[in-house]
């Protein structure tokens, strides 16, 4: 039976990736009674997921400073609502529970972006960061033919995560300019940490071909992924393979930034220098604010959970620090900026929105995307337009609305706990009336 449960904090941290870790870390050693909440059963987030061994040892140092300050954890456990200011509601395995807080910080972190190409919803044409979870939690993929495809730094740390567990990778193919790259590479000088990455890769990717201006153009199979066609320098090539992992870059997750009305700027969820929101008592740390990498995330974290707990001037400390790695933020998205001729991969037929089987032909004749979900669907479906509202955004140049909540799929009894009405309806569910 569904049940509703209430906490209260100094602090609720939503995120348990580096941002979040580092926010409730810095919070709860300041005397602050924190809780995180994450919708993954293990904290660490995308970049620090658990494999199917147990805990990824990144994350062990900061779980021991976390329970070193009884810090409550929430795993498990999806925000969906705000129906009041200081209350958030979730919902976990077969509860919905009230979190009331005098300060948050969103540590939301980032998604893949997808681009909608002929075949592209084949099985086995997976998000690069997707297929690199599915693997990490037990999925067979030595001896496996796999293409990887499309842009950012994320496409190597795939590559050399894949082949770790044993795939055969074909290729890599980078959307990116070899200039772009080469200016890039440049800028690393000033961040020895990342060029020890970058060797690093280097060694596990040897002998694995590394194509600039190349991208897929088309995925061919009956009943599963058989081949991939790709352009690389402008020309065709044809190449079998058992999986292509594909992923544009990241695109931030704000929705619930948005729900809380924080002004946002180009995307990304504004802030001041010690990462407060335009609402009083919200915070926001990582992804959400920039793609930035690992680095700029706990440095945000950090910063978040130091003013957030009234440590203003430790906070400060930390601003130099960050300055640098959003330079290197800025950087990224200069040089893997997605490239026009991507606008151009869908045919006609090729659906666009997956959820509700909307093509790419049935949106041309659309100005908004207001317009084109009314007439369509499209972004009405179970992922509420996180797959087809950054592809959109991309394709046709329009704008997102604005986000309502849940912002989530939730089951019904939730939905009774959002209107207030939760026990009543339970029981007319369970009795069958």
């Amino acid at each position: 039976m569904a049940s509703e449960s209430r906490d209260r904090f100094d602090l609720l941290v939503v995120g348990g990736g580096p941002a979040g870790l580092a926010a409730a870390a810095c919070a709860a050693e300041r005397g602050a009674l924190v809780a995180i909440a994450d919708d993954n059963f293990r904290l660490g987030g995308q970049i620090w997921r658990a494999g199917s061994g147990g805990e990824n040892p990144e994350v062990a140092p900061w779980v021991a400073r976390l329970q070193q300050r009884n810090v409550t954890f929430f795993c498990g456990t999806r925000v969906f609502d705000q129906p009041e200011r200081g209350v958030l509601l979730a919902e976990e395995t077969d509860d919905t529970r009230e979190l009331r807080y005098e300060k948050l910080v969103l540590a939301t972190g980032a998604r893949e972006r997808f681009l909608p190409f002929p075949g592209w919803t084949l099985p086995n044409v997976i998000g690069a960061g997707g297929l690199q979870a599915l693997v990490k939690s037990g999925l067979p993929i030595s001896g496996k033919r796999v293409v990887v495809a499309g842009t950012g730094p994320l496409l190597l740390a795939v590559a050399a995560c894949l082949r770790k567990h044993g795939a055969n990778i074909l290729m890599i193919c980078e959307q990116a300019s070899a200039v772009s790259l080469a200016r890039f590479a440049a800028a690393l000088g000033r961040y020895p940490g990342k060029i020890l990455q970058a060797l690093q890769l280097k060694r596990e990717l040897a002998a694995v071909p590394f194509f600039t201006s190349c991208w897929p153009v088309a995925a061919h199979g009956d009943n599963a992924l058989e081949s991939v066609r790709i352009s690389r320098g402008g020309k065709l090539q044809t190449m079998a393979c058992d999986y292509l992992a594909c992923g544009f870059h990241l695109v931030p997750n704000t929705e619930l930034a948005s729900l809380l009305d924080c002004q946002m700027e180009d995307g990304y969820v504004s802030v001041d220098e010690l990462q407060r929101t335009s609402v009083p008592g919200v915070f926001c740390a990582g992804e959400p604010t920039s793609i930035g990498g690992l680095e700029l995330s706990l440095v945000e974290g950090q910063i978040a959970g130091l003013a957030a707990s009234g440590r203003a001037g430790d906070a400060q400390k930390l601003i130099r620090q960050r300055r640098k790695f959003q330079r290197f933020a800025r950087a990224i998205e200069t040089t893997f900026r997605l490239r026009p001729e991507l606008q151009s991969l869908a045919s006609p037929e090729t659906i666009v929105c997956r959820c509700e089987d909307v093509p790419h032909a049935r949106l041309q004749p659309y100005a908004t995307w207001r317009a084109a979900k009314l007439q369509t669907r499209c972004g009405m479906g179970p992922c509420q337009a996180r797959v087809c509202g950054p592809a959109t955004q991309f394709l046709f140049k329009w704008s997102p609305d604005s986000v309502r909540p849940p912002i989530f799929p939730v089951r019904v009894q939730s939905l009774a706990v959002m209107a207030g009405f939760s026990e009543p309806i339970h029981q007319e569910i369970s009795g069958g009336h």
